[in-house]
Order: C-alpha cells, then structure tokens, then sequence
C-alpha cells in the first residue's frame, strides 16, 4: 500500500521531466512504450493537414491508378494501404464515424493519436497500464456529460437550416460555399416530413461538366447523367423502369462462339436464331409493361431498333454508382440479363433536360416517399465536382443529424479549447491517477485548436495562448479564424452536438484499447522458417528435427 502511494506521489516529479530533455547519448533513442503509437502518428501526420477549412488538398493516387485531388480524410484513409494492426483499428473507428455521422474523420485521428501520446509521457512515468485505462475512461465520461452544457444554439423546427449548414459544408468545398449551402438548405427543407423525420436518400446528387458551380441548380424528381439512345426520347405518364447490369444486345459478343457450323446455311440459322432470341427478350419487357429500360453497358443498334418498335425508351447509364442508386431508389432489381422483373420500378414520368451543353435524364414522381429534389453540380474539372459533391453529401448528413439533435455547439476549437479548460480545473484539484489523465486529456484536446491555427498558417503559440486566456477569463466563444482567433457565433462556426458526442466515443474506444496493447505478435508463417525446417536437400530430409521444434511447430499451426 505505502510502495502505490509512494509511486503515484512521484508521477507529477517524474511528468515535470520531459523524455526529450532527460539526459542521454545522442545515439540513444526513446523506445515506445505503446506499440500502436509510431503507426497512429504516421496516419495522423498524413491527415493532419487536411483538417479544418483551411486544410490542404492532397493528390491521391489510387491502387488502379487514378488521381484524385481531395482534402476529405475518409477519402484518403479508405485509399492507403495499412498493415499495422493499430493503423487498421483506427481507421476502421474514422470510418465508421464517417458512415454514422457524416463528419469527424480527421477528428477521430487527430484525437486518437493526442491522447495515446500523453498515455506514453504517463506510462514513462510509471503509471500502470490497468491504472491509466481507468483514469482515461472516467475523463471520457466527464467530457461527455459536460459536453451538452456547452450547446447554445438550436435549429428550430420551421427554421431556414443555411446557417446552420455553412460552416459543415464550408470545409469540404474551395468555392462557391454560399451557393451550395443555400441549395442544399433548401432541398433538404423541401422535403422534410411533417412529422419532422428526414430521409437523406430522398436527395439526389448528379454531377454534369460545363459551367461553374455557381451554375448549379435543383431538379424536381431524381436526376442521373445518362444518355437517351435511340427514337424514343421521353415517358410522360405511368414509366415502369427495368435495369440491366449488361449491354443491351447480344450477351457477351466478343466471346468465342461454341456452336459447330459446317455450312453456310448453318451460319444463316444461327444468326436467325440470335435475332429471334432478341427480339423475343425485347417484346417480353414490352408485354409486361417495361416502357424504360436503363443499361450499364453498350448499346446494340439492331435490338435498339426493336426497342424503338415496341416502345422502350433505353437509357445508357455513364457510372456503376448511378445505376445502383437508382436500383434503390425505384426498389426493382439490377439484372444481368434482358428479362422481365418481377418487380418493375415505377414513376410518373422520365424525360431529359437540358443544362447549358450539357443533358440529364430526370425520373419524376408525383407521390410521397420518392426522391423530390435532386441537386445537380455543374462544373468544369471532375476533381472539382468531386469536391463540391462531397460537400453536398456531408450538407445533407449534418441535416439529418441535427433532425434527430438540433443542438449545436461552437466550432473552430473552441469547444475543444473549453472542454481542455474544465478538465484542467478538476485535474488540478484531483490526486492520484484520475487527476494526472484529467490534466493529460485536457493537453491533447488543446492539439485540435493548435491544428486550425497551424493549417491557417497563424503563429501558432501566440493564437492558442491567446484562447487560452479568453477562455479563462469566461468567454467560451473564441475559436480559431483565418486571421486569428474569431467569435464564432458572430461568424457562425457551428459544430452538431451529436456527431461531436460520437466522436468522443469513437476515440476513446479505440484509445482504452490500445493503451492496453504492449507488443504485436506476428502469427503467420515466415519464408525463413520455411526454408528451415521444410529444405529441399537429401541431407536434411535424412536428418528430422528434433522432438521439441515439432512440438512448438503443431502448436504454432
């Protein structure tokens, strides 16, 4: 009892001590007590510039070779490569905040990366590991609980979401900020039930080159960047819509034909058995009442006309990610041949529209429960789109959040800042272990406010030392701006409360995990003992190994 009283009577000595400025050789380096550590800093030194709307875009190049601009962290973590297992826990948790909320991605890495490097300066001191798992999880729920305090704003039920959504969109998008958020604003509001409930798939997004994105604009109904092949142009009233994974035509022709043809009246009645077997697919889908079939690949110019004959306006659908959504949205099947579905998918009308140079194939609906407004992006670069499309979609996912949650919290750090502040407080007043996390917690989260004001390019000591007084003497409003620290309800930076609270708990999941990691075991089998113990040579086939390595080799399999 006196040796654990002692220890944690010495913890705050042994702090005050920084690793780096402890005397030692210059060749003499600092092992890692944590072993996830090194791979959490190399993920987060690859996302922290992307953080804040004053982030960096980065060029990406993917495994199948294409290069993408982007600045959005889910982006980039679901494109790297990883293979530490810490690496690979963190950005399944990012991931996962990203799919449930919409946001927070660089957040969660961020964070996760702060606080395991303040547990190491604590394990150095000798803090036990079961000690600081402990002491982490009770400053986890003291920022959760606190946490709901610092919302001082709402969206109310009939109010105009634009502001609310400016700031989300804002750091995803270069340009055109205002505009978008005012289209997305009004889609959303549009289709917003009367019971309050929203449905983020009930918004579309269709992304057209030509024009700016000051050209952008919404569409009634759901909108996709197809082309219309063939005579018939449009269905005005009652389309029943069938899909196809396949080109609509002959299935698979460049595959090597397997019929035997030994004459040339052989080969006659081989292509007439083909011609009739299509235009028997094609008069099926127009006698079960398919009047639009939309197709993701070619299209053959002989069973078009057939199509034209019956009826059938054919789309050809330019993106696998169109068609899918589309499947989803009309809840009929995509089928990898030209047959009937059994459950076609219906909508009043399906015509083109004309956007500048470019054209769009819209599906409209006159009922409720179906997509009613599709945002479609114009712009002159697909990098660009791509941008402005991720915005849109983290636009409508803070929309959705703030249905369930209309509670908003300060942005740009400051909550961060004011969260650090209260942990400091009650660190400072507590004994042992519980105050040593408080006070670690508190210095990781002052890492966030740190980034912004790094990111901006802003001297960083003077700005966080600057918010760090404001917020001690009270003001809880001060964040981090382009040109310093800003109010941010008067420049209206808000944070929703339910994603923030989301990524605390995906943090510190992963945080009380890995602070209970002390080595990684590698349990597969190495080429080196392959060689060793399986040899090709007559010498040591004759000689087996001993008793006790195949004992340890069943074991090990």
């Amino acid at each position: 009892m006196d040796s654990t009283v002692s220890s944690a009577l010495e913890l705050p000595q042994r702090l005050a001590l920084h690793p780096r400025e402890s005397p030692r050789s210059p060749e003499e380096e600092d092992p890692h007590l944590l072993s996830s550590l090194a791979a959490v800093q190399t993920l987060a030194n690859v996302i922290r510039p992307c953080y804040g709307p004053h982030g960096r875009q980065k060029f990406l190049v993917t495994m199948k070779g294409e290069t993408v601009c982007t600045g959005c962290a889910a982006a980039i973590l679901r494109a790297l490569e990883l293979e530490h297992p810490a690496a690979w826990l963190l950005r399944e948790a990012a991931q996962t905040q990203a799919e449930n909320s919409g946001d927070g991605t660089a957040f969660v890495v961020l964070l996760t990366e702060a606080l395991l490097e303040q547990a190491e300066q604590l394990l150095k001191a000798g803090l036990p590991r079961p000690q600081l798992r402990e002491a982490y999880a009770t400053a986890t729920a003291e920022v959760l609980a606190t946490l709901p305090s610092l919302a001082i704003q709402s969206l109310g039920p009939l109010e105009d979401p634009s502001w609310a959504l400016h700031s989300v969109m804002n750091t995803h998008t270069l340009s055109s900020t205002d505009h978008l958020t005012k289209l997305v604003a009004h889609a959303c509001w549009a289709i917003k039930e009367l019971d309050g409930s929203f449905k983020p798939e009930r918004v579309g997004v269709c992304a057209l080159h030509g024009g700016t994105l000051e050209d952008s604009c919404l569409l009634p109904g759901l909108a996709m960047s197809g082309k219309v092949c063939g005579q018939m142009a449009a269905v005005l009233n009652g389309a029943r819509v069938a899909l196809f994974a396949c080109p609509f035509g002959p299935a698979h022709p460049n595959a090597p034909a397997t019929a035997r043809l030994s004459s040339p009246a052989d080969l006659a009645q081989f292509s007439k058995g083909s011609d009739q077997l299509l235009e028997k697919q094609v008069g099926q889908l127009a006698a079960t009442g398919i009047n639009v079939a939309v197709v993701l690949g070619e299209v053959d110019e002989e069973t078009l006309m057939l199509a034209d004959r019956y009826g059938i306006v054919v789309i050809q659908a330019r993106s696998r990610m169109e068609i899918i959504y589309l499947s989803e949205v009309l809840d009929t099947p995509l089928l990898p041949r030209l047959l009937p579905p059994q459950r076609p998918g219906r909508c009043q009308r399906v015509y083109r529209q004309e956007l500048g140079d470019g054209l769009v194939v819209v599906f409209e609906w006159e009922c409720t429960g179906t997509p009613a407004l599709t945002v479609v992006l114009r712009g002159a670069t697909t990098q660009g789109l791509r941008s402005a499309e991720q915005a849109i979609y983290h636009g409508i996912d803070a929309y959705f959040q703030l249905c369930q949650d209309p509670r908003l919290i300060p942005g740009a750090g400051a909550t961060e800042m004011a969260l650090a502040k209260m942990l400091s407080d009650k660190g400072s007043r507590l004994e042992g272990p519980s105050g040593l996390a408080f006070l670690a917690f508190a210095r990781a989260l002052k890492y966030l406010p740190k980034t912004l004001a790094e990111n901006a390019g802003l001297a960083v000591s003077d700005v966080v030392a600057e918010m760090s007084g404001v917020h001690q003497g009270g003001n809880l409003l001060m964040g981090v701006g382009a040109e310093g620290i800003i109010n941010v309800a008067q420049e209206g930076v808000w944070d929703t409360l339910i994603v923030k609270a989301q990524g605390f708990r995906a943090v510190a999941e992963v945080v009380l995990q890995l602070v209970t990691v002390d080595k990684i075991v590698m349990a597969k089998k190495s080429p080196t003992h392959q060689q060793i113990w399986n040899p090709d040579s007559k010498k040591t086939k004759k000689r087996p190994p001993p008793v006790e390595n195949k004992k340890i080799l069943g074991m090990n399999k």
